[in-house]
């Protein structure tokens, strides 16, 4: 009697426990790229900051790389190493109940070390990454006057499967970002590797491009014929209605570092004036209270526990 009484409250717990459990965020991110409506992330690139995107209302967070390697002052070039993203990661992880898709660049190598990161990432709670068909170390997609050199398919095709074939959870997801528009290619070479890449095992292609229209977007996604999610970074045709990315069956659009570059100028500014006056009095009224950096610290919550296992005067 005794232990069956004890099973059925084990039972009633684990009950409990399912019934308040939130859905996995690589659940999430995959139901995102699979939604029938445009879907939309937000760059962020520390913890502080993912927390204010999940707040502001978006599903998803874009680890964008840009952002992480300018916040460490490096440049966008792997030269921040793959375990200093990967610390980034964690942190943003741990402050967010929301997705995160990584951008991954190449993968930091190979297969192999591609593979390795999907399983560092899975352990940290990072919903996905999104691998570039480029060479390392990378070049920046928006940098003028560069070389773009591109993978080999069949080696990029190597690198998806063995990142598929890596992950513990069949939700985690490996968006392909296909560069031929970056490389100036064109519209069939980058058909041939988006149906390569999905071949492979991806689970949504991203298409990029640094045109100041769409046309290379809008000629894709007519031919693409909506095979896969596709997912794009309008960074530079941003003057482009969102209505129209739903009329060409955009799966998710990322904002892909605006959260980067509104910080800078805030910095910027905040900065030049406190040297300027050598003063306080013309900024304090322009940022945040304390306060508010309190806030989103949760230091409430550290409060409350501390009232349950500190010694109560």
């Amino acid at each position: 009697m005794f232990l069956r009484r004890t099973f059925e409250k084990l039972g009633s717990r684990v009950k409990s426990t399912h019934a308040v459990t939130k859905e996995k965020k690589a659940t999430q991110l995959k139901k995102m790229l699979q939604s029938a409506e445009v879907e939309f992330i937000m760059e962020a690139h520390n913890g502080l900051g993912a927390r204010i995107v999940q707040e502001a209302g978006f599903k998803g967070i874009w680890g964008s790389g840009l952002s992480i390697s300018a916040q460490l002052g490096v440049r966008d070039s792997n030269e921040a190493s793959w375990t200093q993203v990967l610390e980034v990661m964690e942190f943003m992880s741990d402050a967010t109940d929301i997705p995160i898709l990584l951008d991954a660049d190449t993968g930091y190598g190979n297969f192999n070390n591609a593979r390795r990161l999907v399983t560092k990432l899975e352990q940290r709670g990072v919903a996905g990454a999104c691998i570039e068909d480029k060479l390392f170390p990378k070049t920046n997609s928006l940098l003028d006057g560069r070389e773009q050199p591109l993978a080999d398919i069949d080696e990029f095709c190597g690198k998806i499967k063995a990142c598929k074939d890596t992950q513990s959870d069949p939700d985690f997801c490996i968006v392909a970002r296909v560069e031929a528009f970056i490389a100036g290619w064109g519209l069939d070479e980058a058909l041939k590797r988006s149906e390569a890449y999905l071949n492979a095992g991806a689970d949504a292609i991203l298409m990029h491009s640094k045109k100041a229209d769409p046309s290379d977007i809008e000629s894709f996604v007519k031919a693409w014929n909506n095979q896969g999610p596709v997912v794009i970074v309008p960074t530079k045709y941003y003057t482009v209605p969102t209505d129209l990315f739903k009329e060409w069956g955009i799966s998710v659009v990322i904002w892909a570092n605006h959260n980067l570059r509104a910080s800078l100028s805030a910095m910027q500014d905040v900065t030049q004036q406190i040297y300027k006056d050598q003063s306080l009095v013309n900024v304090e009224k322009r940022v945040a209270a304390v306060k508010e950096v309190f806030r989103l610290q949760n230091d409430n919550e550290l409060r409350e526990v501390e009232k349950k296992y500190l010694p109560q005067k």
